[in-house]
């Protein structure tokens, strides 16, 4: 009888450390929403083991549209945010849902097309090239989706004194992801906008020749800049603030801002490190 009860004893003490050690390890854990660009070009499967051997925090992460990742962690369903519309995310802080705004990295926005450039656009300004665009009726592919860079196209159109063309037959809105949309680009010989890195990453998806080439580039409006955010506890109690803040810390440090300067394919770095 005793050894019985010591058996049971010791069986649901295993149990109990088993228990405990799972949840500690699921509380060593992290959910990230994020750009597609990030996850796309590869960036996140490249460094994030990096972070989870030097931390012991495993993270996961959904790779959508920033309006979306910023709707995610207002609503709560992830710890911690990647992405890419410095405005939006300073208006999301201000309404109380995100903390810790941290820039990490940059690269810029380009508009590509096909090499032939049917509207003239190859070398103009952002907004005189968006009124080419128009004047000659040619495709133009938007993701429409609400991203960081579809937000930043519809201030480009604004700024060029254009509304934005969304009825329009040659202004065709995806509602997809930045590669998908540069592959539909492709498929109907048009224009697009896209992120520097998506850019390199499809160049490298056609083996260093893609059809579609980089026709206007370098304007000061077509920075893009990357950051952190935490959640804000006042909002969100769950979310896992100290683990997120180590997460953002780590993305800063000068190990972390090293391997995301040492990316490259083809010889091109897709994003430039520059956390202060």
């Amino acid at each position: 009888m005793y050894g019985k009860k010591l058996f049971t004893s010791l069986l649901a003490g295993a149990v109990l450390l088993g228990l405990t050690s799972l949840s500690l390890a699921s509380d060593k854990s992290l959910m990230m929403a994020t750009t597609t660009s990030t996850d796309n070009t590869g960036l996140l499967e490249y460094l994030i083991p990096h972070f989870e051997k030097e931390t012991g925090v495993a993270l996961k992460w959904t790779a959508t549209g920033t309006g979306k990742a910023l709707k995610l962690g207002q609503n709560c369903d992830v710890d911690v945010l990647l992405v890419h519309a410095p405005p939006a995310e300073k208006a999301y802080i201000e309404k109380g849902y995100g903390k810790d705004r941290r820039e990490i990295m940059y690269n810029d926005f380009v508009i590509i097309g096909p090499g032939s450039d049917p509207a003239g656009i190859i070398g103009k300004n952002i907004s005189d090239a968006l009124a080419a665009v128009r004047s000659h009726t040619a495709p133009f592919m938007s993701r429409g989706d609400d991203s960081g860079t579809n937000k930043k196209e519809k201030l480009l159109w604004k700024n060029a004194g254009i509304a934005l063309p969304d009825k329009e037959s040659w202004y065709i809105q995806t509602g997809q992801g930045m590669l998908a949309t540069i592959n539909v680009a492709q498929e109907k010989k048009g224009y697009t906008m896209t992120d520097r890195g998506t850019y390199i990453k499809y160049q490298d998806s056609q083996g260093g020749n893609a059809l579609l080439k980089v026709l206007v580039e370098g304007d000061k409006i077509l920075l893009n800049q990357y950051s952190v955010l935490t959640l804000d506890p006042a909002n969100c109690p769950k979310a896992k603030y100290d683990l997120a803040l180590k997460f953002s810390h780590w993305m800063a440090s000068e190990a972390a801002q090293k391997l995301i300067g040492d990316f490259r394919l083809l010889g091109q770095k897709l994003f430039i490190p520059n956390a202060k």
